[in-house]
């Protein structure tokens, strides 16, 4: 499917975890540039990313609580 995200920029928090996960993996899919936000390994899930949209640049990760931070 193309949803025309390709060069979008997508931020995701949540995304070290099920439907965030999911989320960012489709929109990187798709061309998207992701950063991705959780509070447990952010770097190990942004490699999977990578990995799982076969992207080596435009995915980005950072650990943050956005509830408190």
């Amino acid at each position: 499917m193309d949803l025309g995200l390709a060069g979008k920029v997508a931020l995701i928090t949540g995304a070290t975890k099920g439907l965030g996960f999911a989320t960012a993996t489709i929109l990187a899919q798709e061309g998207a540039n992701v950063v991705i936000c959780g509070r447990h390994d952010v770097e190990g899930h942004a490699a999977r990313l990578r990995e799982a949209s076969g992207r080596s640049d435009g995915i980005a990760a950072t650990i943050a609580d956005v509830a408190k931070d």
